[in-house]
């Protein structure tokens, strides 16, 4: 992050951004992008959404910029814009892995 303060527009922007990928089921489309583009029938498969919920997160996810869709024949085909998402992701698991082993230490410290 850069040492230069932030905009307060800047930073609505951010918070945009997090917000989108503050839904479990979004971040569930991505990871089943990890893997390569896919269309929404084997979305489908691979996160267990109904079409419309999918529909619902995959326009939202396109809109905002983590995905790229395009026509394949009778298929739309989706696939991710940017896999640096995958950073940002990466830091949180160790974040979230970090704060689990600190509080068993705490919990064992108790008994």
């Amino acid at each position: 992050m850069s040492s230069k303060p932030l905009t307060p527009e800047t930073l609505l922007m951010v918070a945009q951004r997090f917000k989108v990928l503050a839904e479990p089921a979004r971040l569930q489309v991505l990871n089943a992008l990890r893997g390569g583009p896919l269309n929404v029938s084997e979305l489908i498969d691979e996160t267990g959404l109904n079409q419309a919920n999918l529909s619902k997160h995959l326009q939202l996810l396109h809109a905002n910029g983590f995905v790229n869709r395009r026509r394949d024949g009778l298929f739309v085909i989706y696939e991710l814009a940017d896999k640096s998402v995958f950073q940002l992701c990466d830091i949180m698991c160790g974040q979230v892995k970090r704060h689990a082993t600190s509080q068993v230490r705490q919990l064992a410290a108790v008994r």
